[in-house]
Order: structure tokens, then sequence, then C-alpha cells
């Protein structure tokens, strides 16, 4: 898979994902990770990328020509145009996996009071927001995408079933996980998790996955 982002703050992005599974996903092959520092595609000699809102009003907004020209020299026919918004789609795993099928995603990382509204009508396909609640600009959330998604990708992870079980996979909170010792300060593993039955395992792990959704968050039974 391919990922561009295209962002005011290229530097946010060193570290987060030079680490971990997107480490070793761009160093296996499996992610061409690129990072696109709008600014150039800028040709004023200050690099401008934003101005006044018409109308008024505080703040400054994305100017539309920068962002054209980065998005019709960076995608293809076969590229999804993502937005981070915060009157977006709600980022899930379901919306995660969908992205995961996808060849290449172009992501634009919005800034100050957000982007000219022609950039949404004409270039994005779809606006993504990862919550109700506002951040500086849109790095942090392509951050969570690019590792949501790359976790996905085939041979990502140790072993794929591993991001099969998880929570939110099945509509559900993931069951508790327990590993040694047997007992830590006074507190045992359940007894069941060590007799071997894989079946009765199976249907408690799945039964402790139902409770702890009903639980914290009953809101993903509805």
């Amino acid at each position: 898979m391919k990922i561009d982002v295209l962002t005011l703050f290229p530097a946010m992005f060193t570290g987060p994902l030079d680490e971990s599974i997107v480490k070793r996903a761009r160093t296996k092959g499996l992610l061409d990770l690129t990072i696109v520092n709008l600014r150039d595609y800028t040709h004023d000699r200050h690099k401008t990328v934003d101005d006044r809102p018409f109308g008024g009003g505080p703040g400054m907004v994305l100017k539309p020509e920068p962002i054209f020209e980065a998005v019709e020299k960076l995608a293809t026919d076969g590229t999804r145009v993502l937005l981070m918004s915060p009157s977006g789609r709600k980022f899930d795993q379901a919306l995660a996996r969908e992205l995961a099928q996808e060849k290449h995603l172009l992501l634009i990382s919005g800034s100050y009071e957000g982007v000219d509204e022609r950039v949404i009508e004409m270039l994005v396909d779809d606006e993504v927001s990862i919550g109700d609640f506002v951040l500086t600009n849109g790095a942090l959330p392509a951050m969570l995408i690019v590792d949501a998604v790359t976790r996905l990708l085939p041979g990502a992870l140790g072993d794929d079933a591993s991001s099969a079980d998880e929570s939110f996979s099945h509509g559900l909170l993931e069951y508790p996980h327990y590993t040694r010792p047997a007992e830590f300060r006074g507190r045992k593993v359940p007894e069941i998790l060590l007799n071997g039955h894989h079946a009765e395992i199976e249907k408690w792990r799945k039964e402790q996955a139902k409770v702890r959704t009903r639980t914290r968050r009953p809101d993903l039974l509805k």
C-alpha cells in the first residue's frame, strides 16, 4: 500500500511512524509512506498557504491553490483522498479495514480554521474525524489512521490472526488476557484458562467480551 500525507508540519511525523509495526511494514515493503510538505507547492517567496476568511471571523483558512496542485501531482485514478476534519465520518475499526483494502491513500492534514470549501467539494473523497474534539491540526489524526490501517495489511503483524479477534473486530471489546505467573499478589488466573479445553476457553472468551462491552461500551451493542 502507498500512503501520502500532505501536511504543514512534516517534522511531527518523525519518530511515531519510524517505530514498531509501521517501521517494520515500511522495512518489509508492505507500506510506502511519504510525508509531503504543503509549502513545497507554493510559488511565492513567503510560501503562503493560508489567508483570511471571506466574510470575516477569527483565524486563517488554508488556500485552495497549493492543495489542488499537490493532490493533482500526487493522486492517480485509484487514489482515495481523505481530509482530516472534525466534521467528517467518525474513524473506527470498520473504516480502518475498508481503507486497508485501498492501493493508495492521500491524507490531507487540515490546519487553522480548516480548508477552503472548494477543496472538499472538488478533491476530497471522504472527510474523516477521530472523535468529537478539536486538535491543533490534522497531523495526529493522520498518524493514527496510518497506524490503524498499516497493522491490518497482510504480513504487518507477526501473526495476521492477531487483528481478527481484537477489540471492535466483531463489534465487541476484547476479552481479558492473562499470562504467567498463574497467581500474582493474591489474584489468580481464571481456572478455565488453565484446563486446556479450547472449546470451553473460546466460549468463556466470547462471554467475557460481551460482559466487558455491556459494562464499558454499551453503545456498541446497539
